[in-house]
C-alpha cells in the first residue's frame, strides 16, 4: 500500500481524531458499531470512505440505526456507491 500523502485524512492523525470524536453517537448500539468498525478499518479508509462516512454522520441517530440494521436502505443523494461500500462495511460490524 502506497504512503499516505500529506493532504490524505491517512497521513493527518487529528483528522482521524476528529473523525473518530465526530462518529461518537447518543445511541450506544451505533457507538459499538463505530468502535468495531474503526477497530478494523481506521487505517484502511480512502478519502472516498472518509467522505462516504461524513455524509452518514450526517444522519440522526435513528436514521443511521435503521440505515445499519438494514431497516432502511439508502436514497437521494446517498445512494451513491461509496456511500454504499462504506455503509456495507459497517454493516458487517
Amino acid at each position: 500500500m502506497d504512503e499516505p500523502t500529506a493532504s490524505t485524512h491517512q497521513a493527518d492523525p487529528h483528522r482521524r481524531a476528529r473523525l473518530r470524536w465526530r462518529a461518537r453517537r447518543g445511541l450506544l448500539e451505533n457507538d459499538l458499531i463505530f468502535e468495531r468498525f474503526f477497530e478494523r478499518y481506521e487505517l484502511d479508509l480512502t478519502d472516498a470512505d472518509v467522505g462516504a462516512l461524513t455524509a452518514l454522520l450526517e444522519l440522526s441517530d435513528n436514521e443511521l440505526m435503521d440505515l445499519l440494521m438494514a431497516r432502511a436502505e439508502l436514497e437521494g443523494d446517498l445512494a451513491t456507491p461509496e456511500i454504499a461500500h462504506v455503509l456495507a462495511i459497517l454493516r458487517s460490524c
